[in-house]
């Protein structure tokens, strides 16, 4: 294994984090603090924050961002239909393009979701 496996494999979140760590530590580590307390936000139920936030990554064009946080939202109860037309929303403003692209990482994160154990399990 390479030592660029090895880095993988340190638990990181996000595949950038492990390059910005090497680079800036203090930033990455300001960056962590910054993002829970977004997620520490509760004016709205888990599922629509979830759905928000992937619909963010949609306009940004994150891959890794939409397979997330359709995960996420499918843990906490989003259906695929949910998540389906919460990205065909973005459309009116951002076409049709970034919604079509971002469905397979969405998918992917439904069907991730779908996998795992249950607390019954």
């Amino acid at each position: 294994m390479g030592d660029d496996e090895a880095d993988d494999e340190e638990g990181w979140n996000f595949p950038f984090e492990k390059h910005l760590h090497a680079v800036a530590p203090a930033v990455h580590e300001a960056q962590n603090a910054w993002l829970a307390s977004i997620d520490s936000i509760r004016a709205l139920d888990r599922k629509t924050h979830e759905l928000i936030r992937m619909v963010c990554t949609v306009v940004l064009r994150n891959p890794e961002g939409i397979e997330r946080h359709a995960m996420l939202a499918a843990e906490v109860g989003a259906t695929w239909e949910e998540i389906a037309s919460a990205i065909l929303l973005t459309e009116p403003g951002f076409g049709l393009l970034p919604a079509v692209q971002a469905m397979p990482a969405a998918r992917r994160g439904f069907k991730a979701a779908k996998e795992l154990p249950t607390e019954t399990e």
